[in-house]
């Protein structure tokens, strides 16, 4: 399989899953992720915005700040090709659809930015991951190229069990993860965090 079609198969096996599954298998990923140390260390988290069928994490925005995080939001740069992360504390007036009709922080809102080097752990979606952390996106290298710019952020993806295989091909601008959250469990990548730490 191409990683095209691979992404297509994956993507609509979990374009099928039932709502109410997806919300409960949702709920129990973003409890496995909140009793994870690297969330529990980490001050400031930049959180995906979930789209369709993508682990959903609305409750998981709101539980974020609750308990005293500060949390941003991707800006996606279409054209540009990269990401900002906008801080966001009243995410039902700092909203407001954007890319794809994706929820982003509005034009207000973007006129505070969060360097990438404030980031202390990195939630993204994803189309299909594998046990190394290595996972696709859906095409565009927004998260990829991001990443690269937080190398000390945690990169911590969230996934449903059938999103994973054992080894995706993939191409060389691919990023690893450091974990990979499903319901059923915690997959830890193979990034070399040692590396990061001693730049």
């Amino acid at each position: 399989m191409t990683p095209k079609e691979l992404r297509q198969a994956i993507l609509a096996a979990r374009d099928a899953l039932p709502a109410a599954e997806r919300r409960a298998k949702s709920a129990a990923i973003a409890a496995r992720l909140l009793a994870r140390p690297e969330i529990k260390d980490s001050g400031h988290i930049l959180l995906y915005v979930s789209f369709r069928s993508e682990v959903e994490t609305w409750d998981l925005l709101h539980t974020l700040l609750a308990i005293g995080k500060k949390v941003s939001l991707p800006f996606t740069h279409v054209k540009a090709k990269y990401l900002d992360a906008i801080p966001i504390t009243d995410p039902e007036k700092q909203l407001t659809p954007g890319y794809c009709d994706i929820p982003e922080p509005s034009a207000e809102a973007r006129q505070s930015i969060t360097p990438p080097e404030e980031i202390e752990a990195i939630i993204l979606p994803g189309s299909v991951f594998d046990l190394r952390g290595g996972r696709f996106g859906y095409g565009g290298g927004f998260y990829d190229r991001y990443v690269v710019s937080a190398r000390q952020a945690w990169r911590i993806g969230l996934a449903f069990d059938g999103q994973i295989v054992p080894e995706a091909p993939l191409q060389p601008h691919d990023q690893l993860l450091d974990l990979v959250i499903t319901e059923s469990r915690v997959i830890v990548g193979s990034r070399d965090r040692k590396a990061v730490v001693n730049l």
